[in-house]
């Protein structure tokens, strides 16, 4: 067989180039086919943030309008046991079966930094002190004034403290159709000394079982 004309040769080598360069897309061309593929990928609505898990703020599941975790205002003694799962202790001892005293969790130390207040042999309040546990709405021990009015707008009764001269309540309604009521104690600093959750007329006592 005779050898092509160079001419030819070189038209051929042109060719199969040209045919290579074709088989991939250029720099450009990849570039748009991405931003297609995610502009494809993506939904057609705005689709909402995330929601944390209840973990992600520490107790925040937990102190509810209507009780506590599985606690729910009303429940007896009995009920109260079964559902937090782990050991009580009375404070006081009541000398009654329907006198009022506090159910507290061993772990509390001191006590007085978390209780379940129980009268008439029912669950009726609990009493925070802890800084690490959130009410109900997210307020918290050591929060000023400023910030407890923020999260709870238009929604908070204002009483001066029956012993802390300078002192006050902060008392809030639940939204949630119960007859909870959240009430923060405030020093004269104006900072968040301690809060309790209950249904009245004991969410209202300012001495405890006292």
């Amino acid at each position: 067989m005779g050898s092509l004309p160079t001419a030819s040769l070189y038209g051929l080598l042109a060719a199969s180039v040209l045919v290579l360069a074709g088989c991939g897309p250029r720099p450009d061309d990849a570039r748009h086919a991405d931003a297609q593929a995610l502009a494809a990928d993506q939904p057609e609505e705005d689709v909402p943030p995330a929601t944390a898990p209840p973990e992600a703020f520490g107790q925040d599941a937990l102190a509810r309008f209507d009780g506590y975790g599985d606690l729910r205002f009303g429940m007896t003694p009995a009920q109260i046991q079964q559902a937090w799962g782990g050991e009580l202790r009375d404070l006081p001892e009541p000398d009654e079966a329907d006198a009022c005293h506090y159910l507290v969790p061993l772990s509390s130390d001191p006590p007085s930094e978390f209780a379940f207040m129980v009268e008439g042999g029912h669950f009726v309040r609990y009493d925070v002190r802890n800084p690490d546990q959130t009410a109900p709405g997210g307020g918290r021990v050591g929060m000023s004034v400023d910030e407890i009015r923020a999260l709870y707008r238009g929604g908070i009764e204002e009483q001066p403290h029956k012993y802390v001269p300078d002192g006050r309540y902060l008392r809030i309604k639940a939204d949630d159709g119960s007859q909870g009521v959240l009430v923060f104690e405030v020093d004269p600093a104006g900072r968040v000394t301690s809060w309790r959750v209950g249904v009245p007329p004991q969410a209202d006592y300012v001495e405890g079982c006292s």
